[in-house]
Formats: structure tokens, C-alpha cells, sequence
């Protein structure tokens, strides 16, 4: 009987976005975290009467056919890039973009990452990095002598050093914006990675060239919204239970036909 293997489908779905919607709950403490919504797919169908078959010698034709659909699949786990609440931090080297843009990261392996987390700290050398160490782009070294840093919304690092009454300028931030932002690969650590779905970054500063603006002393939360998930998971839970219902039902019937005598 189809019906249990169409259902199984349902369930298996499900199941994967039961997944997803635990991975968004997980994570909804995750500075820059952008949420994923599973999108489904029905998939292919049998048809036992084609619509606009012929009838009759007189050319009627069926208006409708009879197609019996196989179950459903997980076709996307699209990544929602809506902009996080900011909240404040009061450290120095925390930035939080508003509006479009990553930041960029320069990885081990030499290729670049980008973020929206901007957790950043100082390393043995005063380098501007994230929180595992990766060194920003353009690198940019905060002296040691350093009583203060300031970070402004077009990203231009100063510094005021010991001695001196006027700020020392560091360095630009630059960032990077996609044509399609939603095709970066996520690689874990707050991090993404371009993908030819993604297209090649746009580089530039911000406020500049559709660039968001800076916020020093903020940090972008993850876009969960909490009352959403929940209600997202009771919905999914529900659809995993009616597709359990229909294979019990199924069951039900073989188990009637195969007492027949």
C-alpha cells in the first residue's frame, strides 16, 4: 500500500524540521546567528488518468485527471538574513552592523570568511581578531600604549596613545555585501563561506555602496524569535503525528484485507 511509504515521507520531513527549528532555538544566544526555515517539495506523481486524454470518437476530453502524488522532501533549508536586535556591550572592540555587509576574515587555510559577529579582541600583537583568533581584513594593529579606541560608523580605527592629545588613526574596516547573501555556505564558528550560489563578495566601507553602518559597543543578537519557533514546532510535531496516523491506518486496512476469506 503507497500510503505508508507517502506517509513516511511526511514523517521523515518532518523530522528534518524538527531539526531546524531545534538548531534556531539552540542558538538564539549566537551573536549575528541568522535563522533557517526548512522549505518542502512535493515529489513526483503517478498518473492513472491523464487531464485532456480523449473520451470519445467526438473529441470530449477529460477535464480532470486522476494523479497520485509519492510524499514530500526537505527541498531547502533557506537561511533568513533579516537584520538581530542590537544590544549594548561597552567594550571597546565589539561592532554590530546595521544594515547590509560582513565582516571579513581571513582564515587558516588562506581563503577569506565572513561574519556578522563582531566579537572582536586584540592577540599578543594588538591585532584586531575574532574570539578564535582569526585575523580581521585589512589587519589592523592597536598599539599598546593604547588608553582608548574608537571605531566610527564608516569603520575608521583611532587610537589615543599615551602622551598624545589628538587620536591616531589605525586603519579602515572594510566589509563585504552578495547578490544573493542566502547562498553563503555556513562553516560553523559564526562564520560563512562564498559558494558560487552566493556570488563573488562586493568589497567596499560602511555606509558606502549599499554597506550598513557600524555601531561600536554593540553586538547584532540572532534574529529568533522565540514565540515563532515554538509555534513552528508544535505545528511540525502535529504533521509528524497525523503522517504517524495514516501508516497506523494503513496498517489497519492490510491488516483487514489480509483476513479476508
Amino acid at each position: 500500500m503507497k500510503a505508508l511509504y507517502i506517509a513516511s515521507t511526511g514523517m521523515a520531513a518532518q523530522e528534518r524540521n524538527v531539526e531546524v527549528i531545534s538548531n534556531n532555538i539552540a542558538n538564539m544566544r549566537t551573536t549575528g546567528f541568522k535563522r533557517q526555515r526548512a522549505e518542502f517539495q512535493d515529489l513526483l506523481y503517478q498518473s492513472y488518468r491523464r487531464a485532456g486524454s480523449s473520451t470519445s470518437d467526438a473529441g470530449t476530453q477529460v477535464p480532470v485527471g486522476v494523479e497520485i502524488g509519492s510524499g514530500v522532501r526537505v527541498a531547502a533549508t533557506s537561511r533568513v538574513m533579516s537584520q538581530g536586535n542590537v544590544a549594548p556591550t561597552e567594550k571597546d572592540l565589539d561592532l554590530a552592523i546595521r544594515g547590509e555587509g560582513f565582516f571579513v576574515v581571513s582564515m587558516p587555510d588562506g581563503t577569506q570568511g565572513y561574519t556578522r559577529d563582531g566579537t572582536f579582541e586584540r592577540d599578543a600583537t594588538g591585532m584586531m581578531v575574532t574570539v578564535d583568533g582569526f585575523q580581521l581584513e585589512p589587519g589592523i594593529v592597536i598599539p599598546q600604549d593604547a588608553t582608548s579606541v574608537s571605531i566610527s560608523r564608516d569603520g575608521v580605527v583611532e587610537a589615543f596613545l599615551n602622551g598624545n592629545t589628538a587620536p591616531v588613526q589605525l586603519g579602515q574596516l572594510q566589509m563585504a555585501r552578495f547578490v544573493n547573501k542566502a547562498g553563503l555556505e555556513s562553516i560553523g564558528d559564526n562564520l560563512f563561506r562564498e559558494t558560487p550560489a552566493s556570488g563573488q563578495p562586493q568589497i567596499g566601507v560602511a555606509g558606502m555602496d549599499g554597506m550598513g553602518s557600524l555601531l561600536q559597543g554593540y553586538l547584532e543578537s540572532a534574529n529568533v524569535n522565540a514565540v515563532t519557533e515554538m509555534a513552528d514546532l508544535i505545528s511540525a510535531q502535529r504533521a509528524y503525528e497525523m503522517n504517524a496516523r495514516v501508516i497506523s491506518g494503513a496498517d489497519q486496512m492490510l491488516q483487514a484485507a489480509a483476513q479476508l476469506r
